[in-house]
């Protein structure tokens, strides 16, 4: 939806007949467009187990927060609403930093955290060598 409406300041730049701010219009809504693929490519980028698709998903939920707080303070009708999208930025944040997520986009941090309980990763990982002249 908000991609759609970069769209639409884009094409209402260039067809408009006042033309005062023709480069700034078209620019803001390519930003517009941009912030509004965001949360799609994070989201297939995380059903793909992307790491990278964490960060751009944190940041959305964040932003959530910040609409939250507008909402609940401007109080009224935006109450109930203000509410529910701060639970839901808050979830999504918990649930993206959650060690499972963490554990799942990162694989290999697992595999050598397996490594360190081994029987004899003491001696390897503290760099002590048994060997002439060394007790």
């Amino acid at each position: 939806m908000i991609a759609l409406y970069g769209v639409y300041l884009m094409v209402t730049a260039v067809t408009s007949h006042t033309r005062s701010d023709l480069g700034g219009t078209a620019f803001g809504g390519g930003i517009v467009v941009i912030l509004g693929m965001l949360p799609l490519f994070a989201g297939r980028a995380l059903l793909r187990r992307r790491r990278w698709g964490r960060s751009p998903a944190v940041m959305m939920d964040t932003l959530c927060l910040a609409v939250a707080y507008v909402a609940v303070r401007h109080g009224g009708g935006d109450l109930p609403l203000g509410i529910a999208v701060g639970l839901f930025g808050v979830a999504g944040i918990v649930l993206l930093l959650h060690p499972r997520s963490t554990a799942a986009l990162w694989p290999e941090q697992d595999a050598g955290a397996q490594n360190v309980d081994a029987p004899d990763a003491g001696a390897r990982n503290t760099g002590a060598q048994a060997g002439p002249g060394r007790s």
